[in-house]
């Protein structure tokens, strides 16, 4: 990951990984795959960051996991979003949007 993708990242992974999980249940690969998809690959989650998060936000109860079959029949951890887990996913996201809002306004403030 590029520094800059770094610097997106950063307080930004649990929304992110509640938002992948608000359509259904996903493995941790098809997360990282749909966050890497929807931002046009702009975010990418390397594992190493991925699914220490998966655990930690089980530990909180914001999702649930059980052990599924991928697309490929392979053996794989499936994560669900949780009631907490949706509750969590509105605060942040109101936050973030309050803040890339106010960010916008800031930003288009110019000289003269």
């Amino acid at each position: 990951m590029t520094d800059s993708r770094a610097d997106l990242l950063k307080g930004t992974l649990d929304l992110l990984i509640l938002q992948a999980l608000i359509f259904g249940p996903q493995h941790g690969y098809g997360v990282a795959r749909w966050i890497e998809d929807s931002s046009r690959d702009l975010l990418r989650i390397e594992e190493g960051s991925l699914y220490p998060a998966l655990y930690r936000m089980e530990k909180k109860g914001w999702i649930v996991s059980e052990w599924g079959r991928s697309e490929t029949n392979r053996r794989a951890r499936y994560y669900s979003l949780t009631a907490r887990g949706r509750k969590q996913l509105e605060s942040q996201a109101s936050g973030w949007e309050r803040f890339a809002e106010a960010m916008a306004l800031v930003l288009a403030k110019r000289p003269g």
